[in-house]
């Protein structure tokens, strides 16, 4: 039953990664900036262009339907373009991989840092993802999914508890399971559960971690604890040089004008003088 399970699992998983056709990001990334960005540890969102994108950006009720951990050059494996592979993420059919950052290059992408990680627990969270590289793509999800083809409504409520998917199995995972497990290793908090016990005395507010598959790619995004980082502005922005469509036809329709002109007077300037005398000559008596 395992096996007939797996496989279908697999035929949705090649449909669910067919890209939805004429999806084109609102915001492309500035890859550049994005590059010069990214400090191991950092979490990178991405708003994804395939069906399943869709069902999780449904379930989350956010932009964002895919994470993956920027973890810096993964050894010496790089792409058959000689491109460093620094990112460690869970995709379907394939599993946990490592993958060029220009791999998202062309989408609406978001980095989330962990705040005041030290630089011993940052270095702990990359190796623990790196080292699930070849773990397969928990495929029991895949079947799970298979109720939300259906276009029927879901209470807001039970979305969160939908997302708690999977076989369990420990070398199978998800893509913001994957990188939560990684924070948890050195106990640091995502959206923590907030207990208030109030006393006479005190009151202490105790931390609860949550299971790892009740995580998604927007919990990282709308965590107290992950600073959101936006590459334009850490490398300098300045509203006077932005290059506004309507400002620039206004300049070439005055640099357009002002040729028209200057080319008049140059016709004018070239124009031979005629004598007066030359003038009554011909003038009609």
């Amino acid at each position: 039953m395992s096996f007939v399970l797996d496989g279908i699992g697999r035929f949705l998983a090649r449909y669910l990664e067919e890209p939805v056709k004429g999806y084109e990001p609102f915001t492309p990334s500035d890859f550049d900036a994005l590059k010069a960005t990214l400090q191991p540890g950092d979490v990178l969102l991405v708003e994804g262009n395939n069906h399943v994108s869709g069902i999780i950006k449904y379930l989350t009720q956010s932009t964002w339907s895919h994470a993956a951990l920027y973890v810096g050059r993964i050894g010496d494996r790089e792409t058959e373009d000689g491109e460093p592979l620094t990112l460690v993420e869970a995709n379907l059919g394939e599993g946990v991989v490592g993958a060029p950052l220009s791999k998202y290059a062309r989408y609406h992408t978001r980095i989330c840092r962990p705040t005041g990680l030290t630089v011993e627990d940052r270095a702990r969270v990359c190796a623990y993802a790196k080292e699930r590289i070849g773990f397969d793509y928990d495929v029991k999800n895949i079947i799970d999914l298979m109720r939300f083809l259906m276009p029927l409504p879901i209470p807001q409520k039970w979305r969160r508890k939908m997302m708690a998917m999977g076989s369990g199995h420990p070398t199978r995972i998800i893509c913001s399971a994957l990188i939560a497990q990684a924070f948890e290793q050195v106990r640091y908090p995502i959206l923590p559960k907030i207990s208030r016990v109030e006393s006479e005395s005190a009151r202490q507010e105790i931390l609860e971690i949550r299971h790892s598959s009740l995580y998604a790619p927007r919990d990282f995004d709308i965590s107290p604890y992950f600073e959101v980082v936006k590459p334009t502005l850490v490398n300098g922005f300045d509203y006077k040089k932005v290059q506004w469509a309507d400002l620039q036809v206004s300049i070439d329709i005055d640099i357009a004008v002002t040729v028209e002109i200057e080319a008049a007077r140059a016709i004018d300037d070239a124009a031979p003088l005629v004598p007066e005398s030359a003038n009554k000559r011909l003038a009609p008596v």
